[in-house]
């Protein structure tokens, strides 16, 4: 039962295809958050603070689940101005000419009755290549303030290459891998 609710969950946010009902981001608790290493001294940390999602899912049928995460690339903050400024410049995410940074599931791969592994195509300054998640269940059930309402929670980890997607200024003195992690809360949409 424990691996069919954490099947049930995983897919629900990363499997590929059609699918039936939608949930939506419980946008007070997501994070959208990442490092990259500072000339070799230091580890930045920065987030996004605006982001949405598409998300569909079938409990009778889990393959058919289908998540499209968006990023608004405008609304990194690394908590520096004259930083952030730079980086929505052209040297790095060109915020003007590529306003959004997606991710779209193409296949889930579950590794134990909590954590899959996720594949999908992440497209960043108009390049699309296919990059793979980690993801946990963190706890899937009713809400302890109204028992009436479900709640899904996840953590997502992977890394990317900066330089796939032609974000190369100052490689490798700055960071060429990027580790991003994703806390997701999540409710179902009622009708």
């Amino acid at each position: 039962m424990i691996a069919r609710a954490a099947a049930f969950a995983l897919s629900l946010l990363f499997a590929a295809g059609a699918a039936a009902a939608p949930w939506k981001l419980d946008k007070d608790h997501v994070h959208v958050t990442f490092t990259i290493s500072n000339i070799g001294f230091s580890v930045t940390h920065g987030q996004f603070r605006e982001f949405d999602a598409e998300i569909d899912f079938d409990p009778e049928n889990v393959e058919t689940a289908s998540v499209y995460f968006t990023l608004v690339a405008d609304s990194l903050d690394t908590n520096s101005k004259a930083r952030d400024r730079h980086v929505k410049s052209k040297d790095f995410l060109d915020v003007a000419n590529f306003p959004t940074i997606a991710f779209r599931s193409t296949k889930v791969r579950l590794l134990d009755e909590k954590t899959a592994e996720i594949t999908g195509d992440l497209t960043m300054r108009g390049v699309t290549n296919e990059e793979v998640f980690t993801a946990k269940l963190i706890r899937l059930g009713p809400s302890p303030f109204n028992a009436a309402d479900t709640i899904a929670g996840f953590s997502a980890e992977g890394v990317i290459d900066r330089t796939e997607y032609g974000v190369s200024y100052g490689a490798p003195a700055i960071g060429v891998e990027v580790p991003i992690r994703i806390d997701i809360q999540m409710n179902p949409v009622k009708p």
